[in-house]
């Protein structure tokens, strides 16, 4: 079941929505859980990451969406974010705050439809998870979560955007369980999410945050190669 809010002060809008989704959901065997706030101090306050998706109006009471919105990425920066306005515009800054996409009032089924897809394609792809191997037992990682992997002798460290979190294993049974899942490996040492990565500058690799990372000479041929067919060429600095 995905947990999906709906930011609307416009009452007529935010049923729209809400049927369409339960539309959708009827359609496609999908099962949503939703919750209709009137404007965004209400969505915002007391907030628990809960949500797996946000329908977020610009145009609200008290603080607009991108603003509301950026006060959500300062807690939440996971949770699907779709636009919903009355220009296409305002939507066009959704980047700045990572908006996944954006709808143009009056909302037609069709994009509609369209849109949620590739949201509820994205919702399941966040879900995928490693079981860490402890000693008290195991501890389930959601992948968007690791920002890579080390290996420090027999022990696998997890860097993930909270901590980190020790388990066993080996990299190379790890990097074998992780394959074509958008991990890479850097070096002997560390395998890399490549949804963390910012920057390439020679040897080095940045992490979002500003940590850096060496990619050895041996690998860096057969790294960038890998990080072009997973990112994209144009992603690559």
């Amino acid at each position: 079941m995905l947990k999906i809010a709906i930011v609307e002060d416009n009452n007529a809008s935010a049923e729209k929505l809400r049927g369409f989704l339960e539309q959708y959901a009827s359609d496609n065997g999908e099962n949503f859980d939703i919750t209709i706030f009137g404007d965004a101090l209400a969505f915002l306050d007391g907030y628990k990451r809960i949500y797996d998706m946000v329908f977020m109006d610009i145009e609200l009471p008290f603080i607009d969406g991108m603003e509301a919105a950026k006060r959500l990425r300062a807690v939440d920066q996971q949770v699907i974010l779709i636009f919903v306005t009355n220009m296409a515009s305002f939507a066009v800054k959704g980047y700045e705050v990572n908006a996944l996409d954006y709808l143009v009032k009056p909302v037609h089924y069709g994009d509609f439809e369209l849109k949620l897809r590739r949201a509820v394609a994205r919702s399941e792809e966040a879900q995928e998870a490693i079981l860490v191997v402890r000693q008290s037992g195991f501890l389930r990682l959601r992948l968007q979560e690791i920002r890579y992997i080390e290996v420090r002798g027999h022990t696998l460290i997890f860097h993930t955007e909270t901590g980190l979190v020790n388990g066993s294993g080996t990299l190379l049974e790890t990097e074998e369980k992780l394959k074509n899942k958008g991990f890479l490996r850097c070096n002997k040492c560390y395998l890399v999410n490549q949804k963390h990565i910012a920057a390439v500058q020679g040897y080095t690799l940045v992490m979002v945050g500003g940590e850096e990372l060496q990619i050895s000479r041996p690998r860096k041929k057969t790294f960038m190669s890998e990080l072009a067919e997973t990112m994209g060429n144009e992603n690559v600095l």
